[in-house]
């Protein structure tokens, strides 16, 4: 299955933000909900199961200056096998220009037994964009083997690289599960923050959460591992900054 959804939001003559296109094809789905003007909150619906192997979904998002975008998902990703020796793929290529703010906050990937996933983002900011990016894995469903999950993300900051970050999970990974990877921790996830008027915070580990500035721009990531999703969405959601306040 394919499937192409398309975001595009603009700041009105009020100080808020309009959706001027908003698209979206089975299995990915787009369906705004009531915010505060300022934000425009946008939620991420699967239409079917999956993704299945062999599944092609692609999503785009174009953030105006002076525009803000919250973007939620109703559930967990569940990645699935399908076709044998397919590969589902899912690709977000996000443009923030100067002024825009984007909050991209998912549910979590979860990698099936039996699957193999390729998630790729691409995000590109103007200097002055403000972005809230969250990445979450879990390595297979209770009680079962993960299947294969390859996570690539990619920012830029003006024009130049930001974060170059992988993760492979998997039977195809090898040495995924140990000490220099997750150390056998069955969540992880990542939690990218860029806002030119917030100072880059310095390094910090505590536990299984560490803390890093960037020296590409004005960034801090977060990066953790848990023993279940819940415990790792704890981890990431006390980062986060207020929002409302990036969005201002």
């Amino acid at each position: 299955m394919r499937a192409l959804a398309r975001l595009v939001a603009r700041a009105d003559s009020r100080g808020g933000t309009v959706l001027t296109e908003l698209h979206g094809e089975t299995p990915l789905l787009l369906r705004q909900t009531p915010g505060d003007g300022r934000v425009a909150s946008v939620y991420v619906v699967g239409g079917a199961a999956g993704p299945l192997a062999g599944d092609d979904l692609r999503l785009e998002i174009d953030v105006g200056p002076g525009a803000a975008v919250r973007v939620h998902g109703v559930a967990a990703s569940v990645a699935l096998p399908g076709r044998p020796g397919a590969v589902s793929r899912m690709a977000v290529r996000a443009v923030v220009r100067d002024g825009g703010a984007l909050h991209w906050l998912p549910e979590q990937l979860v990698a099936a037994a039996g699957c193999a996933h390729l998630a790729e983002s691409r995000i590109e900011l103007a200097a002055g964009a403000r972005l809230t990016w969250r990445d979450e894995v879990v390595c297979g469903r209770y009680g079962e083997t993960p299947g294969g999950a390859v996570v690539h993300t990619r920012v830029d900051y003006d024009g130049r690289p930001l974060l170059r970050q992988s993760l492979a999970v998997g039977p195809g990974a090898p040495g995924w599960a140990g000490p220099a990877v997750l150390g056998g921790a069955p969540a992880t996830g990542s939690l990218l923050v860029v806002d030119p008027e917030r100072p880059a915070e310095p390094v910090f580990v505590e536990g299984t959460c560490a803390r890093l500035p960037l020296s590409g721009g004005p960034a801090t990531l977060w990066t953790a591992t848990a023993p279940d999703a819940h415990t790792l969405r704890a981890h990431l959601s006390v980062k986060e900054v207020d929002l409302a306040e990036m969005a201002a």
